[in-house]
């Protein structure tokens, strides 16, 4: 299968998809400071121009006008005065005077940076005082002495006129100086606005740009890789195992896909070993299930083996005990020594082959011939034991010491009580000679829940060597001779049958030195094994 998205080399691979996030980050933010001082800069100098134009500009327009109207209130109040004489018409002469000197020191604060208007105020004030020194100080002085009543007074308001349009003169320049600044400055607002919105306009469009270009790093980067992957690793889960997938986009998401391939690769490969086995045990079944016919025929005729060694096989050896039992009895008398000793052999041997009959029929039913299991309390299946082996303990003089509580557990009373008669039997038969036996019953659980149990028979008698830890258990294995203790061998083989059964497991505790200690453990639930082919095990 091809990559729908071409694999990125060079330093795309070498960067992870956060280093390039971090990368587009540090150049927004590299934009940004840029912008910011740009956009500082532009706006510093926007409220530059207008704090210039409204702070000193228009109010030095609007003080020149009142510093006008100050000289023009003066040459209405002074004209007045000389006119009629009336001192009354020297009041907006001397307010205007006061109004002129404060209008010419607010402008020449206002104008402290403009050298050319501070001379056109000069100017203005120069012409103001020689106006007063030329026409009204001496007009104020005539008035008051009647000198210039008798002057001729189209001559004097000619005069009058004459000096003051010199003051009016200076008036129109310094109007004609200000409107140039304003105008100046009015313009160079316009363009510092201009410039501003220009420079924000780019700010805002490099923001964007930036916006669009992080997106689409963010749509090659990462979200056509991961679909990509994505993708490709659902056609790998509906079952296309070949289809190959690409190491894309960063390092980060290349090491992913590496290792989604790996993990294809291994799927692949254990597949493969999958279907191998598949097939073996498909081989395997098919040859279980051969056997299991077989063993299915085989316990069929050994049930029938069973039936027979139970019925037919134990009659004639009950009729070989009871004729050689006869034949001693009736011609006793006319046999010698050897002759009772052979019929003795006989009819010994006669029985012992009944007893292994039994214990062999009795060791197959074990787990067979089930009659299910349940609840059982454990002290009444140990009472009935040792109730089965009263007089074995009374004529040995055998102490059995035990808990004084023991477990309830689900299994089979029959087979529980057997277990316990089993081992209390063999405790008490391979005693010390000489000793009494002491047979000790311990119980303890060996989880927190009590989920499982571990039990102990540990009696004073001759022991086991611990080499022969694992054949005490093995059917028809002996440790003595038979004239020294009787038996088949069968009973502790027919004890890890049981525990076996109940899901649990048997053993001789080997490090136990005053004689011998079995110990076993048995579920409280009910067992979730069987036994089957017990048959197989006994007689095979």
């Amino acid at each position: 299968m091809t990559s729908s998205t071409s694999a990125p080399s060079g330093p795309i691979r070498k960067l992870t998809a956060q280093g390039w996030f971090q990368l587009v980050f540090a150049l927004m933010i590299l934009v940004a400071v840029i912008g910011a001082a740009a956009g500082a800069q532009v706006i510093a100098h926007t409220n530059r121009v207008t704090d210039r134009l409204l702070s000193q500009t228009l109010p030095a327009a609007t003080e020149a006008h009142r510093l006008q109207g100050a000289l023009l209130n003066q040459e209405t109040g002074i004209r007045g005065y000389v006119i009629t004489g009336d001192p009354q018409f020297l009041e907006p002469y001397d307010k205007g005077r006061e109004e002129q000197t404060r209008a010419a020191d607010r402008l020449r604060e206002l104008l402290a940076d403009h050298p050319g208007l501070l001379a056109d105020l000069a100017a203005v004030e120069l012409a103001a005082q020689q106006w007063r020194a030329d026409f009204t100080d001496p007009a104020t002085g005539a008035v008051s002495s009647r000198a210039g009543i008798g002057t001729d007074a189209a001559t004097g308001a000619v005069r009058r006129k004459a000096l003051f349009d010199a003051v009016r003169d200076t008036f129109a320049v310094q109007n004609d100086q200000l409107a140039a600044v304003v105008d100046s400055d009015s313009a160079e607002l316009e363009n510092a606005r201009t410039t501003r919105n220009i420079v924000l306009s780019g700010i805002v469009a490099v923001f964007l740009l930036t916006g669009v270009l992080l997106t689409v790093l963010v749509r090659r980067l990462v979200v056509r890789p991961l679909g990509y992957l994505t993708e490709s690793s659902r056609r790998v889960a509906a079952g296309e195992f070949d289809a190959h997938i690409e190491a894309v986009g960063p390092s980060d998401i290349a090491l992913v896909c590496e290792a989604v391939e790996n993990m294809r690769h291994h799927i692949v490969a254990e597949l493969d070993s999958a279907r191998i086995q598949e097939a073996a045990l498909l081989s395997q079944k098919q040859d279980l299930d051969i056997h299991a016919e077989e063993l299915r025929r085989s316990n069929t005729e050994l049930e029938q083996f069973a039936y027979v060694a139970s019925h037919d096989l134990q009659e004639p050896l009950r009729k070989v005990a009871s004729f050689c039992q006869l034949l001693e009895k009736r011609y006793g008398d006319q046999l010698d020594e050897r002759g009772k000793q052979y019929i003795d052999f006989a009819v010994d041997g006669a029985k012992r082959m009944q007893v292994l009959i039994n214990d062999l029929l009795t060791f197959s039913r074990v787990g067979r011939m089930s009659e299910g299991t349940e609840p059982v309390g454990l002290d009444q299946t140990l009472d009935e034991a040792v109730a089965a082996l009263s007089a074995t303990i009374e004529e040995s003089e055998a102490v059995i010491e035990r808990p004084a509580a023991l477990p309830e557990l689900v299994g089979e009373p029959t087979l529980l009580t057997m277990l316990w008669q089993n081992l209390l039997g063999n405790a008490i038969k391979f005693r010390t000679p000489g000793l009494t036996p002491v047979v000790r019953v311990e119980c303890v659980p060996t989880a927190e829940d009590a989920e499982e149990w571990e039990f102990s028979v540990s009696d004073n008698g001759i022991g086991v060597e611990a080499e022969f830890a694992e054949k005490v258990f093995v059917i028809f294995q002996r440790l003595h001779p038979r004239d020294a203790y009787g038996g088949t061998g069968i009973g502790l083989a027919v004890c890890k049958k049981i525990v076996e059964f109940h899901g649990g497991r048997i053993w001789l505790d080997t490090d136990y030195r005053d004689g011998t200690r079995l110990c076993f453990t048995l579920r409280a639930s009910a067992p979730a094994t069987t036994v089957v082919s017990i048959e197989n095990e006994v007689f095979a």
